[in-house]
């Protein structure tokens, strides 16, 4: 039986494409060990799943000053001997790392003992716990054809991310019973992340008298961010959250309307739904959301509206253009190379253990 350490915290982002890539990984006989932080959000996602966890010391390596800057660097020399005991008493036949700060330690750990690891970035621009990492990698995948030249030439692969392939198996029929959504029209799923964004609900509900006329809409609008002065409307249907019944809503959906976070865009690719993104400001974020939906802007697989010039009326033209032009954004991600993550990572994985 091959052994596999997965690593990555810090986000659910670090996370979930670890989770993604279990399904497969058991198939193939692997043991599963996942290293994380000793209380990250990374330890309750994966004991969810049944698989073991370790946790180690992590610190954070800031680029600004800050008081921790001097207390960190011990906390990380002691997830990095932590992160040796793990590999030396596991003997893992490769580590795949997904990134985050409690990765370095585990990827190094694992170069000093010339175990094969396989690292995966998934912003336009690398982060830095994956650049401290880069000596150490066998490969790196990565998301954007732009990133490919921002890596070491002979480690670096386009594989995009692996998604959860339940998220694939959706059933449409199934989403319009649990959301009761009238069939005739096509469905528009608005998708604002978990906390919800004001900014894209206020144009979405501002424009509902127009978009209604032409589609029935689906608004994961946020925790908190329920308005129940429109729960009456016939083609309207809103939640805070989903989990479960995502899968389904993902299926009934004909157009999408999304933030563009690595995996929310990745997700989108998947499962080859026209869409406009709206990247986070710039004024909110380091602007990679920006990079990434000018990338898929780029390849043909999505309309881009920027936030500061998003209105009612900016809304319902791009929803509308994007609805004409479906079958073209639909045919470009059909021939993309990053459209399943999980088998082009899953290639990467075996390639370094010689089983390609």
């Amino acid at each position: 039986m091959k052994k596999i350490i997965l690593t990555g915290g810090g986000t659910a982002g670090h996370v979930t494409p670890n989770i993604a890539l279990l399904p497969d990984l058991k198939a193939r006989g692997f043991e599963v060990l996942y290293v994380g932080s000793y209380e990250g959000i990374e330890r309750k996602l994966i004991e969810k799943e049944g698989v073991p966890y370790r946790g180690i010391s992590s610190g954070k390596l800031r680029r600004y000053f800050s008081l921790k800057n001097f207390t960190d660097p011990f906390r990380v020399m002691k997830g990095f001997a932590e992160a040796m005991k793990i590999v030396r008493e596991f003997k893992p036949d490769v580590v795949f790392s997904k990134g985050g700060y409690v990765s370095v330690p585990v990827v190094r750990a694992a170069g000093a003992m010339k175990i094969p690891v396989v690292i995966h970035e998934s912003d336009m621009t690398p982060g830095l716990a994956n650049k401290l990492s880069y000596g150490a990698a066998t490969k790196i995948c990565c998301n954007f054809p732009e990133t490919l030249p921002l890596l070491p030439k002979d480690k670096a692969v386009l594989t995009g991310s692996p998604i959860r392939r339940e998220l694939l198996s959706g059933d449409p029929e199934a989403g319009r019973e649990k959301t009761g959504l009238p069939a005739g029209k096509p469905v528009l799923l608005v998708i604002g992340g978990s906390l919800g964004s004001v900014a894209v609900n206020t144009a979405v509900r501002s424009a509902l008298p127009e978009l209604l006329k032409e589609f029935s809409v689906l608004h994961l609008c946020g925790k908190g961010n329920l308005d129940e002065s429109l729960s009456d409307l016939p083609d309207y249907r809103q939640y805070e959250y989903v989990s479960d019944d995502l899968k389904d809503f993902f299926a009934l959906a004909d157009i999408m309307v999304s933030r563009a976070g690595a995996n929310a865009i990745c997700e989108i690719l998947a499962l080859r739904k026209p869409n406009i993104l709206i990247p986070l400001s710039a004024k909110a974020s380091r602007g990679d959301q920006i990079l990434n939906a000018r990338s898929f802007e780029k390849q043909g697989f999505s309309c881009v509206l920027e936030e500061e010039s998003l209105t009612k009326e900016s809304l319902l033209s791009a929803v509308r253009d994007t609805w004409t032009s479906r079958k073209n954004y639909i045919e470009a991600m059909e021939k993309s190379d990053a459209a399943d993550g999980v088998a082009a990572v899953m290639a990467q994985i075996l390639g370094v253990l010689g089983e390609n």
